[in-house]
């Protein structure tokens, strides 16, 4: 990661919520889910704030390092529906060698639907990659 990433850089995402965000989209083969209104998904929200940091991130990668979510501590406070958009503000709190830390409130165009805390660690993507492949062969 390069020196140009400081504690109080700050990026906003937009996003607009699509239908296949919803709730009966996290598990389309459970019934309980698919009984679920179509509103915007914890776990879709949840992946919505990890990509904010990750483009947040972008600028201060060094080539062919990727980040990965480590820890993420959020609360889901309001319902979106489909069609509205949700604008995620994050905040770098502070740096630790490879390890980064977020503060994270997402919006949608009435009222905040979520905050919390997101953590990612920089790493070599072939690095990561040859971890991976190791661990698939057991």
């Amino acid at each position: 990661m390069k020196a140009s990433l400081t504690a109080g850089t700050k990026y906003t995402h937009e996003y607009t919520v699509p239908n296949n965000k919803t709730v009966p989209y996290v598990f389309e083969e459970s019934e309980l889910f698919q009984q679920m209104p179509p509103v915007f998904a914890t776990a879709f929200m949840v992946g919505l704030m990890e990509w904010a940091c990750m483009e947040a991130l972008k600028a201060h990668m060094e080539e062919g390092e990727i980040s990965l979510g480590t820890d993420i501590c959020v609360s889901h406070l309001a319902a979106t529906p489909v069609g509205i958009k949700v604008f995620v503000e994050v905040e770098c709190l502070e740096i630790n060698g490879a390890k980064t830390k977020w503060s994270i409130t997402a919006r949608d165009e009435i009222e905040v639907i979520g905050k919390g805390t997101h953590e990612r660690f920089t790493i070599n993507a072939e690095k990561f990659a040859r971890m991976v492949e190791k661990k698939a062969a057991g």
